[in-house]
């Protein structure tokens, strides 16, 4: 004959089974929840503008470079219903992907809907070594009457939403910046003296270059 199931252990399997269905249940509703969110909210990655460059100094005589220049950033929060807040800034110069200024700190902000900000620091390299190639090729292009450097900017950025506020996300910018000798400058021409020791033409050594246009950055987030 067999045994009888005892009651209490009967309620407390039932009592688990409807505990973990009830654990299970939530957990879908949850994940569903942030999942709208998630779709209704996607923030789309802040946009980045290069909108002036001043190039005070540029010095070749040696193999090392020296350089030193002033760049306007702009950034711009496209978000309707997401703030951002930017943790980290190191902004620096590079040419032909071969840095030539040390990083430079910009101030951590919060960037409100459809907000604009605005940076201008200020970034020098003194005797920076670089490949040979590098500087023959920086100066041939000086000679030629241009120069193409890279602005970039690396950091980290949090999402805002409410009083809900993300996880920190990588963030890198790249930033043309054309000089050259001639053409019209962007918001008035600005000149800028660049000594550039063994320069083919170069006469006395001295070249006035001009940031030729405000330029789109391209954003990865």
């Amino acid at each position: 004959m067999s045994k009888e199931k005892h009651p209490r252990d009967w309620i407390l399997r039932r009592c688990c089974g409807s505990i973990a269905a009830c654990i299970l249940t939530l957990a879908v509703l949850v994940g569903f929840i942030v999942l709208v969110i998630y779709l209704a909210l996607h923030p789309s990655k802040p946009s980045f503008y290069l909108q002036d460059v001043q190039l005070r100094s540029i010095d070749l005589s040696d193999p090392a470079l020296s350089l030193d220049l002033q760049v306007t950033i702009a950034s711009r929060n496209p978000n309707d219903r997401v703030g951002v807040y930017y943790k980290t800034l190191d902004v620096f110069t590079t040419y032909r992907d071969e840095p030539v200024t040390v990083p430079v700190a910009m101030p951590a902000i919060y960037q409100g809907h459809k907000d604009m900000s605005v940076w201008s620091p200020v970034m020098s390299g003194e005797s920076v070594p670089v490949a040979q190639y590098v500087a023959d090729a920086m100066k041939q292009d000086i000679a030629a009457g241009y120069v193409l450097l890279h602005v970039k900017v690396d950091g980290r950025v949090k999402w805002k939403v409410g009083s809900w506020v993300s996880g920190g996300y990588h963030l890198f910018v790249n930033c043309p910046a054309l000089l050259a000798t001639s053409g019209n400058a962007a918001g008035g021409a600005f000149a800028m003296s660049a000594t550039a020791g063994g320069v083919p033409g170069g006469g006395n050594g001295t070249v006035s270059l001009k940031f030729t246009h405000p330029a789109d950055c391209t954003v990865d987030v």
